[in-house]
């Protein structure tokens, strides 16, 4: 009979097929209650399980602190992303593989993912992505050419992005690669201006042209497609720097979360959108209520920890509130800064537009009022047409008419 504290004893066995209990007793028991609900050892380990992870960072250990001398160059590169891959779902945030085709739609942009036999690539693939870009921005900026085919140090990479150097570091490295070939996009996302509309991967292949005795990648060959090599064009347009403390969040949906932050929002004092927005440019397959309950969980870890880099939220009903802490605002200024904002050309249909709504102000003034503006919050509209049309009602709807 079960010897197990809590459990009640029955009085005979009633189940035929009891199965022997594994929880540690001084004697060997039978436990008479299968099916009842989770065994007492089962319960005792889950209850273990969630008090190691109340107490575990949210953020992945630093794993490599201290620079290696020789690679000192590679940590000085500032992480950049392509900001098309930061303001739409284009990698998956399962940790498993993602076999499920995926469809996007928002406003005149669509995107279609097809997996690849190792399911699709993974925001934490993207790391890689992240890498290449950041080394031909670095090479950019030191006026060497720079071409579609990286070749470097495998360690390197890892060391950069904080992941793990050993076997199975570069078991999942390998397979970050399958996963970054084998993914099929279709869009109509522009990246350098240029829209990409035949199906292609985010790399077009990868070798290996040095392994060590145990068959782990040294240096290694990386091919990136068109449509991401097109993001580094001119300089790097389409592209932000990000926080090195990107590659320690653990959580998918929190790398997301800091993309679309970056993104969206960047040096502006607030941003705000709704619930169902922010799901549907994360990517996530949850619903609507589990994905409300996942953001609650996440806002309130950042407000007790803040490991989420550069940005705070607030959740209020279904609304998102985004703010960027100060010390962001100073790191990234420059960054934000348009070399000339002279160089922002308004179409003539914009001006004629705006005469429709400038409320008898001189269009020439408020478009010079538009542009103070801008350089005061350091930062170019990725419409300037738009932006311009929406300043000159805001203008007016706070002015009033000109007299």
């Amino acid at each position: 009979m079960c010897e197990v504290p809590n459990l009640r004893k029955p009085e005979r066995s009633i189940y035929p097929n009891s199965i022997m209990c594994e929880v540690p007793n001084p004697v060997d028991c039978m436990c008479e209650v299968p099916n009842s609900g989770l065994c007492v050892k089962f319960r005792i380990e889950s209850m273990a399980n969630n008090i190691e992870k109340a107490e575990r960072s949210p953020l992945l250990p630093d794993r490599h602190p201290e620079p290696d001398f020789f690679v000192c160059d590679i940590f000085d590169a500032a992480p950049k992303s392509d900001i098309a891959s930061m303001e739409n779902p284009l990698f998956t945030l399962s940790t498993k593989p993602d076999m499920n085709p995926r469809e996007f739609r928002r406003g005149d942009n669509w995107l279609k993912l097809q997996p690849s036999p190792f399911g699709l690539a993974t925001v934490h693939d993207r790391d890689v992505l992240i890498y290449c870009i950041s080394q031909c921005m670095a090479a950019l900026n030191e006026g060497r050419e720079i071409k579609r085919t990286l070749r470097f140090n495998a360690h390197d990479l890892l060391k950069t992005t904080n992941r793990a150097t050993n076997k199975k570091g570069y078991d999942l490295f390998r397979n970050a690669l399958r996963r970054l070939q084998g993914t099929q996009v279709e869009t109509n996302i522009t990246t350098g201006g240029k829209e990409q509309w035949e199906v292609f991967s985010f790399i077009d292949n990868a070798k290996t042209i040095k392994e060590t005795r145990d068959g782990r990648m040294q240096a290694i060959e990386i091919t990136l497609s068109d449509w991401v090599f097109n993001a580094i064009n001119e300089k790097g347009k389409d592209l932000l720097t990000i926080s090195r403390d990107y590659f320690r969040l653990r959580k998918p949906l929190e790398r997301r979360l800091y993309e679309v932050a970056r993104k969206m929002c960047g040096q502006n004092t607030y941003w705000h959108l709704r619930l169902e927005t922010l799901h549907s440019l994360t990517g996530s397959s949850s619903t609507q209520a589990e994905f409300k309950r996942m953001m609650k969980a996440i806002i309130d870890d950042n407000t007790t920890h803040q490991h989420i880099p550069d940005y705070s939220f607030e959740l209020h009903g279904n609304l998102i509130k985004i703010r960027p802490r100060g010390a962001f605002t100073e790191i990234y200024s420059e960054a934000e800064t348009p070399d000339a904002i002279d160089k922002v050309f308004l179409k003539g249909t914009t001006i004629e537009v705006a005469k429709k709504f400038n409320g008898g102000w001189d269009v020439h003034f408020l478009e010079s009022e538009w542009r103070s503006m801008l350089q005061a919050k350091k930062a170019l509209p990725d419409n300037p047409d738009g932006s311009f049309i929406g300043y000159v009602k805001w203008y007016v709807g706070k002015h009033g008419q000109a007299r």
